[in-house]
C-alpha cells in the first residue's frame, strides 16, 4: 500500500493559484474594467483581498500549532467551534466546492467559441454548451475516479505550464490601442461606482481560490509548512497578477470593447486567438481539477465525524480505496453532482449563494483565528503567527462583503445554515464544543472585568445592591430545594456559586470524589435552565468549609454579600450548625438567608408571601427585593407576591401608608390588594397567625435577627408546621428600594 501522506508544497500552491488564475480572470475581469475602470477593479482586488489575506493568514497559523488532519477548512473549524457547528459549515462548504466544479466545466466550454462559432456560421445549428461539458465532465470524473489525486496533482502541473504561458503571452502582445491611448496610472478613471458590488459579485469567484490547496491536508507529508507556505504565496502570487492583468486591460483596450467581448484578452495576447482559449481551457480545468480533488476530502471528513444522520451513509462515505488511501466512494458522490448541475448548463442562479457560503468559512476561519489570539491559550502557540487586528479585519469584512452582494442571499445562507445545524443538532445532542473556542476569549473578558469591578467598587452606591450569593451544602444528592432557590436569584438579577461539600481533608482520593460528583450535579442539572455556578469544596468541618467559601471572590466579578444556608424543617437537620456559624457570617458583614426546606412540594403557581413585623425595619427593605428577584424567574411568572405587614394595635392606617409609599417608591410591582395590614392583638400568636394565612403559599418569607437567634436559639425557627418551605432572612443593613 502507498505511503498515505505522499504530497509536498507544490501541489497546495498550484491547486490554489490554478482556481485563482481561472475563468473569472479570464472571462470577466475585461468586463470589469470596462465597467469600473482601472481604480475601480484595484478596489476590487484590495477588498476581495482585505478577506483572503487574512484568511490565508489564519489557515496558515492555525495549520502551525496543531495538525491539520483530512478535511482542510472544515477539520479546523469543526476542532475549534465543535462538530456540530463544524458539520453546518462543512456541509456548505462541501457544496461550495461541489458546485463549483460545474462552474468551472461550464466556464471550460467558452474556451470552444470558435467551435460553436464555425457551426453556427457553416451549418446554422445553436449547438448547446452540454456537447462539450458534459464530455468534459465526464472525463474529468473518471481520471479522478480511476486515478486519484495523484494523477489529478501531475495533470495540474501540466496545466499550470499552459495557463502560465498563456498569461505571459497576454502581457507580450500590443494592440493598437494601446499605443494611441495616453492611459497612465495619473489619469485612470473610476468609472459606474454604482455597481461596484453588482461587479463585485460578478469577480470575487476569483478570490475563493485561495484555500483550494488546504482541502489537500489529509494528503501532505508536512501540512504545518505546506498549508501556510503554499496557501499564502498563492494568495500574494495572484494579487500581483491581477494588478497586472487589470493594468494591461485598461491599457490595450476601450471602455466598449472590454465589456462587448468577453474574451477580449485573446484580441490582446501574443498569438491570442489560439493561447487565450487554450489559457482559458487550461486554467479551468485546472480550477475544476483542483475543487475535485479537494471537495471528496471535504465530505470524506463529514462522514468521519458522523456528521450524516445514518451510520452506513456515514461508513460508505468515509471509506478510502485500499490501494490508495483515495477516498473513491466520495469522489463518486460529488462527481454525480457536479455532473447534475453541468447538465443544467447554467450555475448562475446559485452563483451568488456560493460565494455565500466561501464567505462564511473564510469568515469563521478568521474569527478562530482572532477568539484564539484574544483568548491568550498557553497551548496556542502556531510558529506562523499572524496578527489579530488582520484576523478580526477578515471576519468583519467577509459578513460585511455577504449583504453588500446579495443582501437577500446572505439571509437566505443564514437562515439554511442554522435550520442544518438544528437538525445536525437533534440527533448529535450530546456533541459540544462551540465553549471550547469561546472560553479562553471569556476568561479574558472576565478577568479584566474582574479587575476593572475592583478598583471601581468604592464608586458603587448602595442602591446599586444586587445579591451575590454562596450556597454549601452537603446534601445536594438528598432535595435540591437550595440549589432552585439560588438559580431562581440567579435568573435574571443575582449571581449565585453553589458549593457541594466533601467532608474530609483535602487528598487524592477526596479530589477524585470532589471530581466525580461534581460531573454527577453538572450533569443532573443541564435538564433545566441553570443560571448557577456549581462547584465542590472539600472539608472536614462546616465552619471551615463556610471559612474557607466566604473569603473568595464572587464570580461575577462583585463580592459575594449573601450566604444562603438551608435545613430539613422536620427533622431540623444542619440547624444546629447552621446556628452555630452565623457569628461568623454576620462578621463578615454578610446578608444571611435560611431556607427551612419542607417536604411539601413548593407550589409555583402560589403566591410568595412576606411577612413583615415592626422589629424588621432592616430585614424589610431585603425580604422584598428577594420576593422580586425570585419572582422574575420563569418558575413564578403565575404566581403574585403578598404583603404581611403586622403593626401595633391602632397603626393599621399609618402602617399601610408606609407600605404603599414603600411600594411605590421602589417601582415594586405589588398591588394594593396584595398588601394586607394585620394589627397585633396578641390574641393569636405571630406564628400561628402565619400558619393561617400562609399554609397554602408558594414560599413564606420571615425575617429573624441576631438578638432573638441568640436567645431562642433552634426555636427561632420552629412552630410553622402548617407552611411550606420558609426563607428566614437577615439583613446586614437596610436595602434601599428607590
Amino acid at each position: 500500500m502507498n505511503e498515505i501522506k505522499k504530497f509536498g508544497t507544490a501541489p497546495v500552491f498550484f491547486t490554489a493559484i490554478s482556481t485563482i488564475l481561472g475563468a473569472i480572470l479570464f472571462l470577466r475581469f475585461g468586463f470589469a474594467v470596462g465597467t469600473l475602470g482601472f481604480w475601480g477593479v484595484i478596489m476590487i482586488v484590495i477588498l476581495g483581498h482585505l478577506v483572503t489575506i487574512p484568511t490565508a493568514m489564519a489557515i496558515s497559523e492555525i495549520a502551525t500549532n496543531k495538525r491539520v488532519e483530512g478535511g482542510g477548512e472544515y477539520f479546523i473549524i469543526s476542532r475549534s467551534f465543535g462538530l456540530n457547528i463544524g458539520a453546518t459549515i462543512g456541509f456548505a462548504l462541501y457544496l461550495s466546492q461541489s458546485i463549483s466544479i460545474a462552474f468551472y466545466v461550464i466556464a471550460f466550454t467558452e474556451s470552444f467559441e470558435f467551435f460553436f462559432e464555425y457551426v453556427k456560421n457553416n451549418f446554422g445549428l445553436f449547438l448547446p454548451r452540454q456537447i462539450i461539458s458534459i464530455p468534459a465532465m465526464a472525463l474529468l470524473s473518471i481520471l479522478i475516479l480511476t486515478k486519484g489525486a495523484n494523477m489529478g496533482v501531475k495533470a495540474l502541473y501540466i496545466v499550470i505550464v499552459i495557463l502560465f504561458v498563456s498569461l505571459i503571452l497576454f502581457f507580450l502582445g500590443t494592440t493598437e490601442y494601446s499605443s494611441t491611448t495616453s492611459f497612465n496610472l495619473f489619469n485612470a478613471e473610476f468609472r459606474n461606482m454604482d455597481d461596484f458590488f453588482v461587479v463585485f459579485a460578478i469577480v470575487f469567484p476569483a478570490f475563493t481560490g485561495m484555500t483550494a490547496g488546504v482541502g489537500l491536508s489529509g494528503d501532505l507529508k508536512n501540512p504545518a509548512k505546506s498549508i501556510p507556505f503554499g496557501t499564502t504565496t498563492a494568495t500574494i502570487v495572484g494579487m500581483i497578477i491581477y494588478v497586472f492583468v487589470v493594468y494591461k486591460l485598461a491599457l490595450s483596450a476601450s471602455a466598449f470593447d472590454l465589456t462587448d467581448n468577453q474574451l477580449i484578452m485573446a484580441k490582446i495576447a501574443l498569438g491570442g486567438a489560439i493561447i487565450v482559449p487554450l489559457g482559458l481551457a487550461a486554467s479551468t480545468i485546472s480550477s475544476a481539477l483542483g475543487s475535485v480533488m479537494v471537495a471528496p476530502r471535504t465530505l470524506q471528513a463529514l462522514a468521519g465525524d458522523e456528521s450524516f444522520p445514518s451510520s452506513k451513509i456515514n461508513n460508505w462515505l468515509s471509506k478510502a480505496r485500499t490501494k490508495d488511501n483515495e477516498p473513491f466512494n466520495s469522489s463518486l458522490i460529488t462527481c454525480a453532482i457536479a455532473m447534475f448541475f453541468v447538465a443544467l448548463g447554467d450555475v448562475n442562479a446559485v452563483a451568488e449563494i456560493i460565494s455565500m457560503f466561501f464567505m462564511v468559512t473564510y469568515g469563521s476561519l478568521c474569527l478562530i483565528s482572532f477568539l484564539n489570539h484574544f483568548g491568550s491559550s498557553p497551548s496556542y502557540r502556531p510558529s506562523y503567527k499572524s496578527k489579530w487586528y488582520l484576523s478580526l479585519l477578515g471576519f468583519v469584512v467577509s459578513v460585511w462583503v455577504m449583504f453588500k452582494i446579495n443582501a437577500p442571499y446572505a439571509i437566505a445562507a443564514i437562515i439554511l445554515m442554522v435550520l442544518v445545524y438544528l437538525y445536525i443538532n437533534s440527533y448529535h445532542k450530546n456533541r459540544k464544543g462551540l465553549e471550547s473556542i469561546f472560553a479562553n476569549a471569556m476568561y479574558q473578558i472576565n478577568r479584566n472585568l474582574q479587575v476593572f469591578l475592583q478598583r471601581s467598587g468604592n464608586k458603587k452606591m448602595s442602591s446599586e445592591w444586587r445579591p451575590s450569593v454562596i450556597c454549601i451544602s452537603k446534601d445536594s444528592f438528598e432535595r435540591d430545594n437550595a440549589f432552585k432557590f439560588l438559580n431562581w436569584i440567579s435568573y435574571k438579577y443575582g449571581f449565585g456559586t453553589y458549593l457541594h461539600r466533601i467532608e474530609g481533608y483535602y487528598s487524592k482520593a477526596t479530589t477524585i470524589q470532589a471530581a466525580e460528583e461534581l460531573a454527577k450535579l453538572v450533569h443532573s442539572y443541564n435538564s433545566i435552565e441553570n443560571h448557577t455556578y456549581i462547584d465542590t469544596i472539600i472539608s472536614p468541618s462546616y465552619t471551615s468549609a463556610i471559612a474557607q467559601a466566604i473569603q473568595v471572590p464572587g464570580i461575577s466579578g462583585m463580592e459575594n454579600n449573601l450566604i444562603l444556608f438551608e435545613y430539613d424543617k422536620e427533622t431540623q437537620e444542619n440547624l444546629a450548625d447552621i446556628i452555630d456559624n452565623y457569628a461568623l457570617v454576620t462578621a463578615g458583614n454578610f446578608d444571611v438567608c435560611i431556607l427551612a426546606s419542607s417536604k411539601k412540594l413548593i407550589l409555583k403557581k402560589s403566591d410568595v408571601h412576606v411577612w413583615i413585623r415592626m422589629h424588621d425595619a432592616e430585614n424589610a427593605n431585603l425580604m422584598i427585593l428577594l420576593s422580586f428577584i425570585i419572582s422574575g424567574h420563569p418558575d413564578w411568572k403565575k404566581s403574585n407576591i403578598k404583603i404581611f405587614d403586622v403593626c401595633k394595635k391602632g397603626q393599621a392606617k399609618e402602617a399601610k401608608k408606609q407600605m404603599e409609599e414603600l411600594i411605590l417608591t421602589g417601582r415594586i410591582p405589588i398591588t394594593e390588594n396584595n398588601i394586607q395590614i394585620i394589627e397585633d392583638t396578641q390574641e393569636i400568636s405571630y406564628k400561628a397567625l402565619i400558619n393561617e394565612k400562609s399554609k397554602d403559599a408558594g414560599l413564606t418569607i420571615i425575617g429573624f435577627n441576631g438578638e432573638n437567634l441568640k436567645h431562642e436559639k433552634s426555636d427561632l425557627f420552629s412552630g410553622y408546621e402548617k407552611t411550606g418551605t420558609i426563607l428566614f432572612v437577615n439583613s446586614h443593613n437596610e436595602k434601599e428600594l428607590d
